[in-house]
């Protein structure tokens, strides 16, 4: 691909993911082009793009020779095929989170883009939300001492159950295929790989079809990580809570592009990441202090990609197919332990464990 035009983008599925984060995200990013997109509904990529051409099928976009890049946000259980079949068209991959089903798949497309060299990445943009940025930066200053215990939670007020198939008993429904693959990735980012998994799944709403509640525990020696999603918490709760030897952090309010992008923000806009609840921290005495708040910013993921795969670029892609496959791992682990009521090792094998660690 000549390194003075855009790489062209071919955006596979215009549904919730493909329409709220994607589309609005490759088009706000210097570099890349929405060049083209498949859907069943034409009509709604022509209101928010009437110049990007509509094909029917994901097929379509991958036998157009005019592709560099092809961006999978098809419901969870498409992922693995048509992720297959653009790698081996000769195209480079976004999957959207979760990478795939299972280990098995995820380990199989790894090696179908090693085979026909081809990057393949994955779409975990929460990375680059303005909370867990300020988290994270707390914790890099050390201002909390050793860690001990970490609590994530994205919960929400959804009482009743909709017909869309992230609600239906289906294989990738569910909250915790949903929201997990958020919640363990950052995790991972922060902590490294949990020694143990234990988890407790439910579903709590009526007529519930799918678990709408999940509880997960990653254990790293005498650290904790709580992980935490529900369908059916009114008022919200802390999105970060953190204790540590000297002291604790509490983040209330979540990021707040995924809202920016429903009310139909542009990406990069005036006021674009900017979040005005900062960090508070608690020293154990009657006071307790703001810590700077970062500005998120979901097109940088995008950003690195387009740098990635420029030609001649050392740039490292924005996300791993190794770091995709521990969150699968985590995923797939917590769905046995909490089948099984007991904590469980993850299956990574140790040549994944050392190169992971070597990331």
């Amino acid at each position: 691909m000549p390194a003075e035009r855009p790489l062209r983008v071919g955006l596979a599925g215009y549904g919730f993911a493909g329409r709220t984060f994607h589309a609005p995200l490759i088009a706000a990013t210097d570099g890349l082009e929405l060049a083209a997109v498949s859907s069943r509904h034409p009509e709604k990529v022509a209101a928010d793009f009437p110049d990007v051409p509509v094909v029917p099928t994901p097929e379509d976009l991958f036998s157009d020779e005019t592709l560099d890049l092809i961006v999978i946000a098809t419901p969870n259980d498409t992922h693995a095929p048509l992720a297959q079949a653009a790698l081996r068209s000769g195209k480079h991959v976004v999957v959207d989170k979760p990478f795939t089903l299972d280990l098995e798949e995820g380990r199989a497309l790894i090696r179908t883009a090693e085979e026909e060299d081809r990057l393949l990445c994955v779409f975990h943009n929460r990375r680059w939300d303005s909370d867990y940025l300020s988290v994270r930066k707390a914790l890099e200053s050390g201002v909390l001492g050793e860690v001990r215990t970490f609590e994530s939670r994205i919960d929400r007020f959804r009482p009743h159950v909709r017909d869309r198939w992230r609600e239906r008993d289906v294989p990738g429904g569910g909250i915790w295929y949903d929201l997990g693959p958020h919640l363990i990735d950052q995790a991972l980012q922060l902590f490294g790989l949990p020694d143990r998994v234990q988890a407790s799944l439910a579903t709590q709403r009526p007529g519930g079809l799918v678990e709408d509640w999940a509880d997960v525990l990653l254990s790293y020696g005498e650290r904790r990580v709580l992980l935490h999603a529900s369908m059916l918490v009114a008022g919200g709760s802390p999105r970060f809570v953190v204790h540590g030897t000297a002291g604790s952090l509490v983040k209330q309010k979540p990021d707040q592009q995924e809202a920016q992008l429903l009310a139909g923000m542009t990406p990069g806009a005036p006021g674009w990441g900017e979040d005005a609840d900062a960090p508070v921290f608690h020293d154990g005495t009657a006071t307790s202090r703001e810590l700077p708040v970062c500005k998120g910013d979901q097109r940088r993921f995008y950003a690195q990609l387009a740098a990635a795969l420029r030609p001649g670029s050392q740039a490292l892609p924005p996300v791993t197919p190794l770091e995709a496959l521990a969150v699968m791992d985590v995923l797939e682990t917590a769905l046995r332990s909490a089948h099984e009521g007991r904590a469980l090792p993850l299956t990574l094998t140790p040549g994944e464990r050392a190169a992971w660690k070597k990331r």
